[in-house]
């Protein structure tokens, strides 16, 4: 029966296995029903063995409905039941059949890519489902559970929808209109979004008072902002399903690598593309991609770091061959997701592929393993003063740079806000760690929680990767009111680690975080 079902859907199933009638039992052999077979049928209980599959199906549902009808008449019992069934059948087969050749297209259009060259993914670090075997073998419970966590981020967008037009004062405040968000939301999230723009935002409360969904609700301000909407004429619809596949496929176990940091880095990216040396070159397509980028650099992210992918033999570690992989991973799952949305669909395909090109480009960035990559390029710029931010290759490269500051700008915010975000990425090293020890693998660098302590990890981090990359963006601001803030913070933060740190962490151990963060730093890629 599994094969059946899997042929011809679950509607043609044998339901009501309690017949005990036969097929139009009331049919005498020399009946015209039975005329193609020329002989009377071989039954076994009651049901013939010398017809097809499918026509045995129809026998089966004829002889249902003939059952459920009651008596009818002769001519409705020989007749009726069979041209009924038949041309049921015939329409559940085209049905069907059309179903799985949509199916059957989509899937070659995320697998092979507009040119045959870029290939899409969508969920597929873990766990590797099936979602078709997944919607038919649930569990009525889990059901109930994803619909409810659906309508609440549905509802979620309505309200902000609904927040939007009351700020823009197209829909009239009055007690008589019904809406969906109520004072307490418009007073705390609009408040919060009319200043999104200030480096101390707070994306934690955000996330709490969007009710878990600040990512999808901070694009869309943000989209509303620039008018990416109308520019690019998207479908609202289509953008809504697109950021909320997004932000449903980050992993809300991880402590750190999940939507909240997915939106953390949004807003940081929002604060760089207003800076003044950086704004007023930025063309509509700059901005949409590099909110795009942030948005999705890590989504689908493991919760694990590339070298454990790799000496676990994960099939993604494989498929990019060691390089690169959660990176690649993030921008080609991104891709999937543009396409399953349909969010470019209206898009010339050339257009659309050099969008898909250019995210990939800048969330490749991220790579931590290229750090040292872009900051020689960077540096190297900034020494020969040949940036020219009116060529789009230089725009898109200070997107990358720009990008990979709000990924690591953890330790550049408020005090509270930094601890919390350093507290986080090191409790995700130490679970690495501890799934490391349980299978008696060597725990990476950072995830030994019995000898990196979070204030080493910390130090060693901001000395090695931050400070020399924020510097440079330091230089290239010229530097701006938000650039001085942000090295402020990291020297004031970088001091309470080094307060902070234990004093019975032996230095060698500091030592070797530090060499650590060194190492990565110096390679290329």
């Amino acid at each position: 029966m599994p094969v059946l079902e899997g042929l011809w859907g679950p509607d043609l199933r044998m339901r009501d296995t309690g017949l005990d009638v036969g097929v139009c039992p009331e049919e005498p052999p020399d009946s015209p029903v039975w005329g193609p077979l020329r002989t009377p049928p071989v039954t076994c209980g009651g049901l013939s063995l010398a017809l097809e599959l499918p026509a045995l199906i129809r026998q089966l549902r004829a002889a249902w409905r003939a059952r459920k009808g009651g008596s009818q008449g002769p001519e409705r019992n020989q007749a009726s039941p069979w041209v009924e069934s038949g041309k049921e059948q015939e329409e559940e087969i085209k049905l069907d059949t059309e179903n799985r050749s949509a199916r059957v297209e989509a899937d070659g259009r995320l697998n092979t890519g507009h040119a045959g060259v870029l290939l899409a993914e969508r969920r597929g670090s873990y766990p590797l489902i099936d979602l078709r075997i997944l919607k038919t073998s649930a569990q009525q419970g889990e059901v109930e559970t994803v619909t409810r966590r659906k309508v609440k981020r549905l509802l979620s967008f309505q309200r902000y929808c609904h927040a939007s037009r009351l700020l823009r004062g197209l829909v009239p405040h009055t007690p008589r209109s019904l809406h969906l968000l109520d004072d307490d939301y418009l007073g705390q999230a609009a408040h919060m979004l009319s200043k999104v723009g200030t480096w101390n935002f707070d994306i934690f409360l955000f996330d709490r008072l969007t009710n878990g969904n600040s990512l999808v609700t901070l694009m869309c301000h943000l989209f509303n902002v620039y008018d990416l909407i109308h520019h690019f004429q998207l479908d609202m619809v289509k953008l809504n399903r697109f950021l909320g596949m997004v932000q449903e496929d980050y992993h809300s176990q991880n402590p750190y690598h999940n939507a909240v940091h997915a939106a953390d880095v949004t807003q940081a990216m929002y604060c760089y593309l207003r800076e003044p040396k950086l704004a007023e070159h930025l063309s509509p397509l700059d901005i949409f991609l590099g909110l795009m980028a942030a948005a999705a650099h890590d989504v689908d992210h493991p919760g694990v770091n590339q070298p454990f992918l790799i000496k676990t033999r994960h099939h993604l570690a494989s498929l990019y061959q060691n390089t690169s992989v959660l990176e690649s991973h993030h921008w080609r799952s991104t891709v999937g997701m543009l396409r399953e949305s349909g969010l470019l669909s209206h898009l010339p395909a050339d257009m659309s592929r050099d969008i898909e090109q250019r995210l990939g480009s800048l969330i490749l960035a991220t790579d931590i393993n290229r750090q040292n990559e872009f900051l020689m390029t960077f540096r190297e710029h900034l020494d020969n003063q040949d940036l020219d931010l009116q060529l789009a290759s230089h725009r898109h490269f200070i997107l990358q740079i720009a990008l990979k500051c709000a990924d690591i700008c953890n330790p550049c915010r408020v005090w509270e806000l930094s601890r919390q975000w350093s507290e986080r990425v090191c409790e995700e090293f130490y679970r690495q760690g501890d799934l490391e020890k349980k299978f008696d693998l060597e725990i990476s660098p950072l995830c030994n929680q019995q000898s990196d302590s979070v204030p080493a990890i910390q130090i060693g981090f901001i000395s090695y990767i931050v400070e020399p990359l924020f510097e440079e963006w330091h230089r290239f601001t010229e530097p701006s009111l938000l650039s001085q803030t942000m090295l402020d913070h990291l020297h004031k933060n970088k001091a309470n680690w080094s307060s902070l740190r234990c004093a019975h962490t032996p230095s060698d151990v500091n030592d070797e975080n530090g060499g650590r963060f060194s190492q990565l730093r110096s390679q290329d890629g």
